[in-house]
């Protein structure tokens, strides 16, 4: 069986730190996302937040949803607005999919991080996600505490 294929972006634009902290991350999905010129040109400069953002289902489409992405400064008469719904580019069977299991019980889609791959062209990752509890964010961070302090255990000693 082959090893999985770990995707490396290319050029970094805008990275979502928060969402492996506060969800349990299943499957991750790559897909495309419609901007204009100006939106291409913001996120180049790397100005971009995808903290507060989520991917939604509207018309049998998936759309990224409160994606903040700036102005830019030298885009002339018909700036665009930093969050308009914009729209995510995937396979029919991926949004079929992705749509089910959203409308299932605490799934939601999430953006991890948005990217330029090695064309130059604007990527999404996607995942699909479940919202962490309270007690579970608990739970890792005790387990973390003890492997740490494990670890300077077994360093004391060898």
């Amino acid at each position: 069986m082959a090893a999985k294929k770990k995707r490396t972006p290319g050029r970094l634009a805008a990275q979502n730190r928060k969402a492996r902290r506060d969800y349990t991350i299943g499957d991750t999905f790559e897909a495309g996302i419609v901007l204009l010129g100006s939106e291409v040109k913001s996120l180049r400069a790397g100005r971009a937040s995808i903290g507060e953002s989520y991917a939604s289902e509207k018309g049998g489409e998936l759309f990224l949803n409160n994606a903040y992405i700036p102005e830019y400064a030298a885009s002339g008469i018909s700036p665009h607005e930093p969050r308009a719904a914009r729209k995510l580019l995937l396979h029919r069977r991926q949004i079929n999919r992705l749509i089910a299991a959203v409308n299932r019980k605490g799934m939601t889609l999430l953006p991890l991080s948005l990217y330029f791959n090695k064309r130059g062209i604007a990527k999404v990752e996607l995942a699909l996600a479940e919202g962490k509890r309270k007690y579970d964010k608990r739970q890792i961070a005790k387990r973390r505490d003890w492997d740490r302090q494990k670890a300077r255990l077994l360093r004391g000693k060898g």
